[in-house]
């Protein structure tokens, strides 16, 4: 197995630059999972696909306004400070300070000690982010920064005064509404990246599938920016693939154990309930259980023996990343490519913005 195994080439007009006109009108591909035979259809038509008995298992985290742009404190240059995560025991956290790591740009301006102001619409100062550390064993040179604001009664608020919703870099130049880029289901406020295979569903479509009998559960992961990281290693098994954070509840636990005793399918929307229900699964006691913001570094290749997932809403994914790893595994590389083939040339829109794959 190489990572070259997982390349294909993707046209870059074939990459989605803005969401569909309407969420659930996007194409589906619909592929056998053990034969690879292929359907075409659109995504609301799920609901032919699923039966009463059938549960949903989706990603209910919201991507934070992660991306802000501000000045250097004393020079005016430009800045960029990204939020990756809270991080907690580096001193007193309140309302209005917390520590957070990020990266930044420019990198060789932005050492501690440095200090970045954020302005809002009126002008006034609503963010500053002053460089504390570099972040220990750290890949992409995250820096350690302490967040405070005297103009907002909570760093949320300021952080949504300033803030945007970051995009995936293949994206580019998109000025539309950013909360298309968040699932309608979406909660808390905790992923660099939206879990985009629930950017399909509707309000109405989710109705009309509970109304049928199908089931709908939530899970959290926290995604984060490596989502969209190739693999550089030729061996796909030296990786080092990057640890998010994953609540599954145990009302989760509960209803996946009444569907399979009732021979309903668990149908995951997204490799990141994939990786939460399956990073769950207690190897030791035969079962699944419940997990609050634990981590999980799991890492699915070709050959893993999927536990949990029966069936996987997905879209289609960067060449030679985990993902496409991921999805090998749940059918086989050959009907993997044998998919993307047919669907760069029957023109789905590829990637985060773009059409589905219903894994069946």
């Amino acid at each position: 197995m190489r990572t070259s195994d997982f390349d294909y080439d993707l046209p870059e007009e074939r990459i989605a630059q803005e969401p569909a006109a309407e969420r659930d009108a996007c194409k589906m591909l619909v592929m056998d999972r053990a034969t690879g035979a292929l359907e075409d259809r659109i995504f609301r038509d799920i609901y032919d696909y699923l039966e009463p008995g059938d549960l949903l298992v989706a990603n209910e985290t919201r991507v934070m306004p992660a991306r802000l742009l501000g000045a250097k404190r004393g020079t005016g240059g430009a800045a960029e400070v990204f939020l990756l995560r809270e991080s907690f025991g580096h001193g007193e956290a309140s309302n209005t300070t917390a520590f957070w790591e990020v990266l930044v740009r420019p990198g060789k301006r932005l050492k501690p000690g440095a200090a970045v102001e954020f302005r809002d619409a009126a002008g006034n100062v609503a963010l500053t982010a002053e460089i504390v550390d570099w972040v220990e064993n750290a890949e992409k040179g995250e820096r350690l920064a302490r967040l405070a604001t005297e103009s907002y009664s909570t760093l949320d608020e300021a952080m949504h005064a300033v803030g945007h919703t970051p995009l995936p870099p293949y994206i580019k130049n998109y000025a539309g509404d950013e909360e298309l880029y968040q699932t309608v289901f979406s909660t808390r406020e905790k992923s660099a990246a939206a879990p985009t295979a629930g950017l399909h569903f509707t309000p109405e479509l989710i109705a009309r599938l509970k109304e049928k009998g199908v089931d709908w559960e939530t899970v959290e992961l926290e995604v984060g920016l490596d989502t969209f990281r190739i693999v550089d290693e030729e061996d796909p098994e030296k990786h080092r693939i990057h640890t998010e954070y994953y609540t599954v509840p145990q009302r989760v636990v509960d209803a996946i154990a009444r569907t399979k005793e009732c021979g309903g399918r668990v149908v995951a929307v997204g490799t990141t309930s994939v990786r939460s229900l399956e990073s769950a699964w207690d190897a030791q006691a035969g079962e699944l259980k419940a997990r609050d913001r634990e981590a999980t570094s799991l890492y699915i290749l070709p050959g893993y023996e999927f536990h949990v997932v029966d069936a996987l809403v997905t879209n289609f994914h960067v060449p030679r990343s985990t993902l496409m790893m991921l999805v090998s595994a749940f059918s086989t590389r050959e009907n993997i490519m044998a998919a993307y083939e047919h669907a760069i040339a029957d023109e789905y829109r590829m990637l985060s913005f773009g059409d589905a794959m219903f894994i069946v």
